[in-house]
């Protein structure tokens, strides 16, 4: 049985690929042509410090349908985030999160995709979460691991990603971490600078107590991210609006069985791949 808590690594189906063409305008012609014109544009960004392998370009051109204007623009909004942020993101490795990872109990991946081949990333908000013992900080990187090692299936490259913010039990304690400061890291990285499709944010379990956080939050966000967010509360039959059960644990009503595993779990997976994260860590701007 192969081991569900590892990186999907299988190259592009026939299915895959009529997907990108549809979505994401990816045809040879369209692909040789994006190519080379971003390995141009590389070059003429002189102060970017990007591989020019082909593997990486496509991550980045196939989330901007591949228009190579757009994929430029992109990487030097990735570079600026991390220029920004750079107190938080400076070498990172996923070593340096390793306690976070498996023993918060904070974030989660599901081990299997849902009925569009997405990948569905759980974040516990509420009352699993202590600020005291995992920082708003170290969520973040957390975070921004993931994100990295996301960027290496070619399903997720394609199909994108959701994200289902779980604020059971959510109090005072967690709302106080959750700074005007550090949502608007989180929300501009994923707006304008995270190489992914993210697809849909669904906000599950939520006490009245969260529009404090939504009141937080709805400054930051642009309309197209507004779009993409769905707000469900207790009643799980909304989510199955848009995941229908049988792709979901029952810990959100699904027909899958509850979920028994972690980071913990997913920390292994993450290690497989130090590779491409010492390489990622040197990407922005040249120092």
């Amino acid at each position: 049985m192969a081991n569900p808590f590892q990186i999907d690594m299988s190259p592009e189906t026939p299915e895959l690929l009529a997907i990108a063409e549809k979505e994401l305008r990816e045809t040879p012609e369209n692909r040789a042509k994006g190519l080379a014109e971003l390995r141009d544009l590389l070059k003429k960004n002189s102060d970017l410090n990007y591989t020019d392998d082909e593997e990486f370009l496509v991550i980045i051109l196939r989330v901007c349908h591949w228009y190579p204007e757009s994929a430029i623009k992109l990487l030097r909004q990735m570079a600026e985030f991390r220029k920004e942020h750079e107190k938080v993101l400076k070498d990172l490795m996923p070593e340096q999160e390793k306690i976070p990872f498996t023993e918060g109990g904070i974030i989660n991946v599901l081990t299997n995709k849902d009925h569009k081949n997405r990948r569905v990333l759980i974040v516990n908000n509420g009352e699993i979460w202590d600020p005291a013992v995992v920082s708003s900080d170290s969520m973040f990187r957390m975070f921004y691991l993931i994100h990295i090692m996301a960027q290496l299936e070619k399903t997720t490259q394609i199909c994108g990603c959701i994200v289902i913010y779980d604020f059971e039990g959510l109090g005072m304690k967690q709302i106080k971490a959750m700074t005007p400061g550090t949502i608007q890291r989180l929300l501009t990285f994923i707006q304008v600078a995270m190489p992914l499709r993210l697809k849909e944010v669904h906000f599950v379990k939520q006490p009245f107590i969260f529009n404090m956080v939504w009141s937080l939050m709805k400054p930051f966000l642009n309309q197209k991210m507004k779009s993409r967010m769905h707000f469900h509360g207790d009643d799980m039959s909304k989510l199955h609006k848009f995941v229908p059960p049988e792709y979901l644990p029952k810990n959100y009503g699904g027909t899958m069985p509850e979920i028994n595993y972690s980071g913990k779990d997913w920390f292994s997976a993450i290690e497989g791949h130090n590779d491409f994260f010492a390489k990622y860590k040197e990407f922005g701007f040249k120092k």
